[in-house]
């Protein structure tokens, strides 16, 4: 067996799409980072081996470094296909600069320093090797928590009495039960009658009275398939596991051959034997979230992103839930903020997490665990653990003396957070602002989306020109630009099923697809400084250096839209 002793400044523990966005923020703003992934691919629920789509905030799509992976995937992906999106996740890991990508790794011990992490170990079972990782900041995006049982650090599971935190939609008494895993699966469309022999061990499901309160149209996926909230939803998988795949095949016996479903033509594609879980360990940080903090709206000082979902709260019994539809939608506003402090660990100084696994009550944590929720989430944690290494504090330090330059930083990366505009260069703000048509204000005011009734968008025909003018010589050094990705599209990045003729994935028609940007010095002579053929993302940053009185943008093509839009055009 080899051994391998790594020392970085970040460790993420865990790669679903919370780790992955939190191991790529904290390595884009410096900091040298280990992922230690237990899977052979990225991505957690998301990922291949589960394929529950990504969910978020309802009519409040998240940005950052989630669009940019769904951007990405929308132009490599068209078909769509779940081993190129696995690709697409991989990709962002293993060939960001300063991000070490451990696959197949599972975290198994962790080494004390006092009230500190010094180190944690995983095994490797491809390369049977022992890695042991040196960090000055942990962060845990396991979904279970697996460092709480291993340092010591608080957390909580199950739900809490009524009483406790004033929540009314929790129980009198507080107990273990959890929502539970499904095992997912995909079906497929074909041009032709196709049969289906079931198991001998899958479940017999003869009439739809079999099945009370479970849609099994052949739209949906299946997420009612569902056990294990009245087990231990962490020692008990293999077993709940086995439970579900006896379940799955039955629903899938019960949709061919007991009644018409029109499913004649269709096949089972993909069955998921690794179980997506909802809820396990939740840590303990320096506040907790409540069913009454979402209810209020999260206004929050120390706001570093926001959920949206509703209170979704799965009866514990699952798919043996008999009586009534096995989830309750409790209302919650859209958006809600959530707090730095749920982030970080309460009695664990270098301790940090992103995820399922938050500080929240189980009332909360039924909308905070949306994986577009967890995606921010995750950006959120990795930036603050770049700033905690660069200014050698602890995360509840960056809390406490540096959360507008994390907040700042964060909307700098595209993330919105509720009731704060970013803020604008004030070269940009002093410019005299010309364009051939359209109005410039948009493009300054800080707000990147559209919002409370307003679209915040300078719209002009592709070949219209937007120019910014000084009195005298500025020097630039970067331009920063955010398209329109339609935030309004309705498709979830990859599908549940597949229909025989399926619409193509593609990017947003409204994204600009060409554009050019020209600078004027003094001679008063036009010169290009930059001409990009082949955009498709919607957060775009261009380094340079120029000294110019003013400069020009003009778009010349978009994905499809008639109109060229732009939510932002800043200059430094």
């Amino acid at each position: 067996m080899r051994k391998s002793h790594i020392t970085t400044d970040v460790c993420v523990v865990g790669g679903g799409m919370s780790g992955l966005c939190a191991a790529i923020a904290a390595a884009r703003h410096g900091a040298k980072v280990v992922l230690m992934q237990d899977r052979p691919v990225l991505g957690g629920n998301a990922s291949s081996e589960i394929r529950m789509w990504i969910c978020g905030a309802h009519a409040y799509r998240e940005t950052g470094l989630l669009e940019e992976i769904e951007l990405e995937n929308l132009y490599r992906n068209p078909t769509p296909n779940f081993s190129i999106w696995d690709s697409v996740l991989y990709e962002k890991a293993r060939f960001e600069k300063n991000i070490q990508l451990l696959l197949n790794c599972s975290c198994l011990q962790a080494e004390m320093d006092g009230p500190a992490i010094h180190t944690v170990t995983g095994w490797q079972m491809t390369s049977e090797t022992w890695h042991t990782i040196e960090a000055k900041v942990f962060i845990d995006c396991s979904g279970d928590g697996i460092l709480a049982p291993l340092t010591g650090a608080e957390y909580r599971i199950g739900r809490e009495a009524r009483s406790e935190f004033n929540e009314s939609i929790e129980p009198v008494d507080a107990d273990k039960k959890t929502m539970g895993m499904s095992c997912l699966f995909q079906i497929r469309e074909t041009d032709k009658k196709q049969t289906f022999i079931p198991p001998k061990w899958a479940n017999r499901y003869e009439s739809d009275e079999d099945l009370p309160f479970r849609n099994h149209n052949l739209d949906n996926n299946f997420w009612w398939i569902e056990l294990g909230g009245e087990n231990d939803s962490i020692h008990d998988t293999e077993e709940i596991r086995d439970e579900l795949l006896k379940i799955s095949f039955g629903v899938w016996d019960h949709i061919k051959n007991h009644g018409d479903h029109g499913a004649d033509n269709w096949v089972i594609d993909w069955i998921g034997f690794l179980p997506g879980k909802r809820e396990s360990r939740r840590y303990v940080g320096d506040y907790i979230l409540t069913q009454n903090d979402i209810e209020s709206g999260g206004k929050f000082e120390d706001i570093i992103a926001y959920g949206g979902w509703s209170m979704d709260d799965h009866h514990p019994a699952g798919f043996d839930y008999k009586n009534a539809y096995p989830t309750i939608f409790h209302p919650a506003p859209s958006p809600y903020g959530i707090p730095y402090r749920c982030l970080y660990s309460r009695n664990i100084e270098n301790l940090m997490f992103a995820g399922r696994n938050i500080s929240t009550t189980h009332a909360a944590l039924s909308s905070t665990r949306i994986m577009g929720t967890c995606s921010l989430l995750g950006q959120a944690a990795g930036t603050a653990a770049a700033i905690s290494v660069e200014k050698g504090m602890t995360p509840r330090n960056v809390g406490s003396c540096e959360i507008s330059a994390l907040q700042t930083m964060l909307m700098e990366d595209d993330c919105f957070l509720p009731g704060m505009p970013r803020p604008v260069s004030a070269l940009t703000k002093q410019a005299d602002k010309l364009a051939t048509q359209g109005d410039t204000g948009c493009l300054v005011d800080g707000i990147e989306r559209a919002m409370g009734g307003e679209s915040h968008l300078w719209e002009g025909n592709v070949g219209d020109s937007v120019e910014y003018h000084w009195d005298c010589l500025q020097q630039i050094y970067q331009m920063r630009f955010v398209f329109n990705s339609h935030l309004e599209r309705k498709f979830h990045n990859m599908p549940c099923n597949f229909k025989l003729n399926e619409t193509n994935y593609h990017v947003p028609e409204t994204v600009i697809r060409r554009f050019r940007v020209e600078y004027r010095d003094q001679s008063g002579v036009w010169a290009e400084l930059f001409q990009v053929d082949n955009n498709y993302q919607r957060l775009v940053r261009l380094d340079c250096n120029v000294e110019a009185v003013a400069v020009r943008f003009t778009p010349l093509e978009t994905w499809g839209a008639e109109k060229a839009q732009v939510f932002s055009w800043e200059v430094r």
